[in-house]
């Protein structure tokens, strides 16, 4: 008997009795936590010895590449949270990150990340806070 031939059966089985189940469209990362923050000025707080910056936010997608801002990149979802998100990005050419970032208010999160920008390490937390509207 052939692994294929034993295991064909048993994945049949399992969806007939519901143990076995395929993911919908309705199940796709859509990281609407990100959707939910407020745009405006946000003052990203870095917990290293870096000097506060602040950014205008369109959507809160904009923290997730805070070392390669406005790059085109392909993007993997690693964690779609309610309060959480992680992502995982590569930028051709210019290296890549892995973001996760946690929702306290709809104007404060905590943010880690770390990958390669323009050929160095990065690796970095940080405090986002909306200040304000954009100026």
């Amino acid at each position: 008997m052939t692994v294929t031939s034993f295991i064909r059966p048993l994945v049949v089985a399992c969806m007939m009795a519901g143990s076995l189940t395929v993911p919908s469209e309705a199940q796709a990362p859509t990281l609407a936590m990100l959707d939910r923050l407020q745009s405006g000025e946000w003052e990203i707080r870095y917990r290293e010895d870096v000097p506060t910056r602040r950014l205008c936010v369109r959507s809160g997608r904009d923290l997730l590449q805070l070392r390669h801002p406005n790059q085109p990149s392909n993007r993997f979802v690693v964690e779609d949270g309610d309060d959480m998100v992680t992502v995982q990005y590569t930028c051709r050419g210019d290296g890549y990150g892995r973001t996760s970032i946690r929702r306290e208010s709809n104007g404060l999160v905590q943010i880690e990340s770390q990958g390669i920008a323009g050929g160095r390490p990065f690796s970095f937390t940080a405090e986002g806070r909306r200040a304000g509207k954009c100026r």
